[in-house]
């Protein structure tokens, strides 16, 4: 049998040999000859020669930085073109499962999961009724740790298409020789290029960059999958997909994230809301030109031809009408952008150099049409045109162009994502001090629970008004102000209001009495984050429940969103997934309890430290009954170019999360055994305890990982507009004011990853111990929740290397805390073990061969970077002024090393 994987490795040499004759062109034949010398070091260390690695070592640091970064940078763009090249080989995979699905479809896409569940004794009318009701919505944040310029991106875009274009069968000689020359070409430019950012982006930048990945690929990506979608319906119930169904719906928290991120302003806000329904507007009347051209019939309704006043193309009359409001729409927000900020010239001017064609400049004024307000106004001719094709036997057409402008309206509306607004509790009780001192009831902050209650549900029932004067500070201003904002910004751009750190019902509810004074109608959701928050998250609920005046507001649905970051980081991940699942049920039985119809909102991130992982075996995970078909999950930063980057990736992306959704929703994972869960509570006790002891309790360990980790270098770097820690309460700040992706990233950059595994080893050793070896067995094989949960640190462990860990120690850890980093180490290699011993395995992730040999192949490549980052943040550390050239070689080994472990945070 061919092995499927050849084309991966025969890829990979290509791009590997192309990628040195660039080195040779452009740095010479040194330059190739000494990263070919440090690659066969790289290489023999890795087969076990540990000398080889210290003569690695050895010939790094005596390199100087000019000779040092060009080095690193080559494993930095070897690493990245592996990157694509498997990204392309997942397509490729994909494909060829779709050449023949009903032979052998893929898993975990419709047609598998359709069939499988029928299969299983789902009918075909619930599980038609639970697809057109499913309600999945991937919320885009932005990552304060994301590095790959934009620029970067799109040359890596163009790399993977000229791969996918010699996948080709029939490529002439002449074709294939043009696509070698366009790969040379873009890898020349790439290496050519400045990859470090000049400044740190502002939250606008982060808007505009957020919102790209709409035009670069989830505009057509969307529509496509619902074919899919439609398709497997029809093939297993009958019926397809209706117009109006939206299974997959985007929202936003870039440019209304202000937790933390004094540059979101409410003028950051409303600009966000305005970019977004720009460039919805200007997306659809691209759309509306191209089915004007399509619809030329002349055959309609009645009632089309009454809309068109007789005009002898009426389809493409009445659609010119929609046109130009969209383009009277689109040309008043364009104004209002520029008039809003200088730096939105950067929208405009981007699209009007667009390469293919200068689409604003060729555009005619429209300030004569209406425009558009709300979606409804936009559908209304769409279906009528519509209804038209059908009644006169024409739905061929029909259920072209116009059915895909239709789902995407479904979908995507008038402004493409809906914007949340997220702040912290303490900034929400700091604007009530000001109005209860205001009024002369005394400091908010200061009374117990039961009054802070009392007050705002008394203030909500009388609707209390605060007469002007109210004195405030600059941060209780941003907050009032941010409430009027959102009170004038239009509703169909604004999605849910986030209550940061919700430790009580009075965080609820001051939510609700600020946005009731300002006119505002957000629906509130409280975001529990740490585990002793976790534990109380069902109390919480059932207080706000039990308050007419918030029963009234919510009309019996409730969005709750859990934290996976900080809770990990509060007591270590395997702790955190247990609190974080036990909470999931319990708020489910405390919304069934009060009839309240319940949305569960994910807060995870791109690595497994912070609640990621693949989609498909995170959704299979959750408690029982916890999602019944709806979902909020985030998509961070780096992790929405690696998710919807390319088209046909974007496309898998949203079926797994359909797919997962649906199946977790009809076929749930039965409930956990009481001797499970007893285990389960002894695990999770053992594991906080282990990690809390290290990172809060050892006085060194603050020390020791400032010095042993770039954190400190990192939160300098221009790779995004939020701080890397909370403001500060006072100087002798801890792991409790960082933020939770640098807390990851740093150990990332080491490879010593601890924020992923730190505790598991102690658990699990202490289970076995107990003599509960086969327990921890056979919950290992019958329970998906600790399963995955295990799973996904063993994908972590996988990617750790306690030796590169140690060398960051003897070139930067002071003797004294050595002895930190030694017995960090010695606890990574007890939860191999240890996992090893639960899994039932030889080896690490040996069920992954494709995973495992990937690792395989890239640390080598990872190596030589770790070691010259070593060696430059020696010298920095060393050095009395900031070295602009030393500094910027650290920055580039940091995308080396992202690249090579791919994620950042």
């Amino acid at each position: 049998m061919p092995d499927p994987h050849k084309p991966l490795r025969d890829d990979v040499r290509m791009l590997g040999e192309l990628l040195g004759e660039t080195l040779r062109q452009r740095g010479g034949d040194a330059l190739f000859a000494t990263v070919e010398r440090v690659r066969a070091l790289a290489k023999s260390g890795r087969a076990g020669d540990q000398r080889e690695i210290e003569s690695l070592a050895s010939l790094l640091h005596e390199l100087p930085v000019e000779a040092a970064v060009p080095v690193a940078r080559a494993f930095s763009h070897f690493l990245t073109l592996a990157n694509i090249a498997e990204q392309h080989h997942r397509i490729r995979r994909r494909r060829a499962y779709q050449q023949d699905p009903a032979a052998r479809p893929q898993p975990g896409s419709c047609d598998e999961v359709f069939a499988r569940l029928i299969e299983d004794g789902v009918e075909p009318d619930a599980l038609y009724g639970a697809v057109v009701s499913l309600r999945i919505e991937l919320v885009l944040t932005a990552h304060p740790t994301e590095i790959t310029r934009r620029t970067l991106v799109y040359k890596q875009l163009r790399i993977a298409e000229a791969l996918a274009q010699l996948d080709r069968p029939d490529l002439t000689t002449p074709e294939r020789g043009e696509l070698m020359e366009a790969l040379r070409r873009e890898i020349t430019a790439t290496w050519q290029t400045e990859e470090i950012r000049p400044e740190r982006p502002t939250p606008v930048d982060e808007v505009i960059g957020g919102l790209l990945i709409f035009e670069q690929t989830l505009w057509d990506a969307l529509p496509r999958y619902l074919r899919t979608m439609d398709a497997a319906l029809r093939r297993t119930t009958g019926r397809g997909l209706p117009l109006d169904a939206a299974p997959i719906r985007f929202g936003s928290w870039i440019g209304g994230d202000r937790d933390g991120n004094p540059h979101v302003t409410p003028d950051v806000t409303r600009l966000a809301c305005i970019v977004s329904r720009w460039m919805a507007a200007d997306l659809y009347e691209g759309e509306l030109d191209a089915l004007r051209l399509e619809l030329s019939m002349t055959e309609c309704t009645p009632e089309l031809r009454a809309r068109a006043e007789g005009a002898r193309e009426p389809y493409r009359a009445v659609l010119r009408v929609a046109r130009d409001r969209l383009r009277a729409t689109r040309d008043r927000l364009g104004r209002a952008l520029t008039a809003g900020m200088a730096e939105q010239r950067f929208v405009i001017d981007r699209r009007a150099s667009s390469p293919e064609e200068d689409r604003l400049g060729a555009r005619q004024p429209a300030d004569d049409a209406e425009v558009y307000e709300n979606i409804d106004d936009f559908v209304e001719p769409l279906r009528l045109c519509y209804a038209s094709l059908v009644e006169t036997g024409q739905k061929i057409i029909a259920g072209g162009r116009l059915t895909d402008i239709l789902r995407r309206t479904a979908a995507f509306g008038l402004t493409l994502v809906r914007l949340d607004l997220r702040q912290h509790a303490s900034r929400h009780a700091a604007a009530i001090d000001a109005i209860t001192t205001h009024l002369g009831l005394g400091t908010f902050s200061d009374w117990g629970e039961g009054r802070r209650q009392a007050f705002l549900v008394s203030a909500l029932h009388d609707r209390l008004e605060v007469p002007p004067g109210l004195v405030a500070d600059d941060q209780t201003r941003d907050v009032l102000e941010t409430f009027k904002a959102a009170a004038a910004i239009h509703t169909e751009s604004l999605g849910a209001y986030v209550v940061s750190m919700t430790r009580s019902p009075s965080d609820v509810l001051a939510v609700a009495l600020l946005q009731q004074q300002a006119g505002a109608r957000l629906r509130i959701v409280p975001l529990f984050e740490e585990v002793e928050t976790l534990r109380s998250a069902p109390a919480t609920m059932r207080a706000l429940f039990e308050r007419p005046v918030y029963r009234d507001r919510i009309a019996g649905r409730q969005e709750v969103m859990i934290g996976y970051s900080d809770s990990a980081k509060d007591g270590g991940r395997l702790t955190a997934n247990w609190e974080l699942y036990k909470a999931q049920e319990a708020i489910v039985d405390v919304c069934r309890a009060a009839n309240v119809e319940l949305t569960l909102f994910h807060g995870r991130g791109g690595s497994v430290g912070r609640g990621g992982g693949p989609t498909y075996l995170a959704i299979q995970s959750q408690p029982p009954g916890s999602l019944n078909g709806r979902i909020r999950v985030t998509e961070q930063g780096e992790m929405i170019q690696a998710q919807f980057g390319l088209p046909e990736i974007a496309g898998r992306t949203l079926e797994v999360y359909t797919t997962a959704t649906l199946a977790a929703t009809l076929t749930p994972a039965q409930p956990a055994l009481s001797e499970w869960r007893e285990a389960m509570d002894r695990l999770a006790e053992v594991a906080r305890t282990a990690y809390r002891t290290v990172v809060y309790e050892t006085r060194e360990f603050i020390p020791y990982f400032r010095t042993a980790t770039p954190e400190q270098e990192l939160a300098a770097m221009p790779i995004g507009s939020r701080p890397a820690r909370r403001p500060k309460k006072g100087e002798d700040e801890g792991v409790e004011s960082l933020r939770a992706i640098p807390w990851v990233f740093a150990w990332t950059q080491t490879r010593l990853l601890l924020p992923s595994w730190l505790g598991v080893g102690e658990a699990l050793a202490s289970a076995f111990d107990r003599g509960e070896r086969d327990l921890i067995a056979r919950m290992y094989r019958d329970w998906p929740f600790f399963r995955s949960t295990l799973g996904l640190i063993e994908m972590v462990l996988a990617k750790a290397d306690a030796h590169i860990a140690a060398q960051y120690d003897r070139q930067l850890v002071p003797e004294d805390l050595m002895p930190v980093g030694a017995d960090l180490r010695r606890r990574l290699d007890t939860t191999i073990g240890t996992l090893l011993q639960a899994s039932g395995s030889d080896r690490l992730i040996a069920h992954n061969p494709v995973l495992r040999r990937s690792i395989d192949v890239r640390n080598p490549y990872v190596d030589p970077i770790n070691l010259v980052q070593i060696e430059l943040l020696r010298r920095l550390r060393e050095s009395d002024d900031v070295d602009s050239q030393l500094w910027h070689a650290f920055m580039v080994t940091v995308n080396g090393i992202a690249a090579g472990m791919r994620n950042t945070g």
